[in-house]
């Protein structure tokens, strides 16, 4: 008997430590481990809820909706629209039940349902009235790009692959930027998960990586429009090489090697920075590079954003590249190339519009942003986008003499920039012919206007045209970052320049 009741303990006391168990256990995953469980990617009911929570609309800077979400009568009680479709799906990116979010609707996912918003007690009886019976909690975000430029862009890149980056370069604001080819987010937003899946397959399987824009996302040699960085590393770091005169030659003979340089087209020419420059002469600036040696070069890229990613407020951004100083000790070709922009030089658009926006603003690059600000459901602002620099390129002084050397690009007679000439609007910009191996170039194009009061800086490429004259940085990308200018300034006008006071 005794026995027994020393079992019917023993069972008990198992009985209870499970209990306890047990408890301990529910208490740690309703509690601590709550977190974790909700946001996890394998939790269908965590996803079902975010996508049925209501989202605030993103509105262009000159008030066209681009996402909205409209009421349905399925689960998911709302449907994501995008009321221009494939003109703006690079910047807002698309929401989807099946493949998530991209672009704005990533990164202010937690702004635009509300779940992540300034929070001020309510001053008065309305406003207490007004928090405890608003159940709308999703914001509505304002962006930085123009419905109207961003329509040129599309237009003026109607038929071929390329993309175009338009940026204040005193704020950092991305007033357009557009890649085509593009597609409509609508497709993937749809509440139909067959032809979601189906319309995602077809967008997979398209070349040139439609699902990934090309003006923040893909890389390409960024040519001549890199001796923007050269010259800035002259006066930087070796300003005595600014009154060298280089020999006049069709091609440079490259040390370590039996090698040439060829200049495009097998064209001639030499002489001073400032004819190398206006020429976009490849054997001089070849010959500068070497000059300046890889270290200088090396840190004057990075001076310019060259192996960073830019802090823009979009997702999956990837960095330009330029390669470490050290790898040119054996590779002194490698280095009269990368001083081109081409061997292992490659750059985003975006980051060639910072590269000719630092330049504009003085040296100062600032960060790129598309946010402008944050409106509530009561259509009150609750925060605004503060702007802030990104990195200090270079100084004033440099900055203002590579600017009268990108003035020459598009104003002297034998500059190669001459397509983006604008009556009454100093242009100042650098033309890029990237030779990429395959008989064919990238036609590139970064520029600034007006050149003594920056209010917009563009960058254009035009990736694998025919190699031959007729396909130029000058002659294909100028026309476009041109119009793009043009656009702009016609209806922001700039503010006159202030004269500085006399001594």
């Amino acid at each position: 008997m005794r026995g027994m009741n020393r079992q019917i303990r023993l069972v008990g006391l198992g009985v209870m430590i499970l209990f306890v168990a047990l408890f301990v256990q529910l208490n740690y995953l309703q509690i601590i481990h709550a977190g974790a469980l909700e946001s996890n990617p394998l939790n269908g009911r965590a996803v079902v809820k975010e996508f049925t929570a209501k989202r605030g609309d993103m509105v262009s800077a000159d008030g066209i909706t681009l996402a909205t979400s409209v009421p349905t009568s399925d689960q998911f009680k709302y449907l994501r629209q995008y009321p221009t479709g494939a003109l703006f799906e690079q910047v807002t990116g698309f929401f989807s039940f099946t493949y998530g979010s991209d672009g704005a609707e990533r990164s202010y996912d937690k702004v635009l349902t509300g779940s992540q918003s300034p929070f001020h007690l309510p001053t008065s009886l309305s406003g207490l009235r007004q928090l405890l019976t608003n159940q709308d909690k999703s914001q509505s975000i304002t962006l930085t790009v123009l419905d109207k430029l961003q329509t040129i862009a599309q237009q003026q890149l109607a038929g071929r692959v390329g993309s175009v980056v338009a940026l204040n370069p005193k704020t950092g604001a991305i007033l357009a930027m557009y890649s085509n080819p593009s597609f409509d987010p609508n497709q993937l937003s749809s509440h139909n998960q067959q032809q979601v899946q189906a319309a995602y397959k077809a967008l997979q399987a398209q070349p040139g990586g439609v699902l990934a824009p090309g003006a923040y996302r893909q890389r390409w040699f960024p040519g001549s429009t890199f001796k923007i960085v050269t010259t800035s590393a002259i006066y930087d770091h070796q300003p005595a090489l600014a009154t060298k005169t280089y020999p006049t030659l069709s091609a440079l003979p490259l040390p370590q090697t039996t090698n040439l340089l060829h200049n495009f087209a097998g064209e001639s020419c030499g002489g001073q920075l400032p004819q190398l420059f206006t020429v976009s002469c490849d054997t001089g600036f070849g010959q500068v590079g070497l000059d300046l040696g890889g270290q200088s070069l090396y840190s004057e890229a990075q001076s310019f954003g060259f192996d960073q990613t830019p802090p823009i407020d979009l997702p999956f951004g990837v960095r330009s590249n330029f390669p470490s100083a050290n790898t040119f000790a054996q590779d002194l070709p490698g280095l009269a190339y990368s001083a081109i922009g081409q061997q292992d030089v490659q750059a985003t658009p975006l980051e060639m519009a910072l590269v000719a926006a630092g330049i504009g603003n003085g040296g100062t690059i600032m960060a790129p942003h598309v946010l402008d600000h944050v409106t509530n459901s009561q259509n009150k602002t609750v925060s605004t986008y503060q702007a802030k620099p990104w990195l200090q390129a270079t100084s004033a002084s440099t900055a203002a003499q590579v600017t009268q050397l990108m003035l020459s690009v598009v104003d002297a007679p034998n500059g190669t920039g001459a397509a983006a000439r604008i009556p009454g609007v100093q242009v100042a910009a650098k033309t890029g012919t990237a030779q990429t191996g395959t008989n064919q170039i990238d036609a590139w194009f970064a520029a600034f206007a007006p050149a003594q009061n920056p209010e917009i800086a563009v960058a254009v490429i035009l990736p694998n045209q025919p190699s031959a004259n007729e396909y130029q940085g000058g002659t294909l990308a100028a026309p476009i970052a041109k119009a793009m200018i043009q656009a702009y300034l016609q209806t922001n006008p700039p503010a006159p320049v202030t004269p500085s006071p006399a001594p």
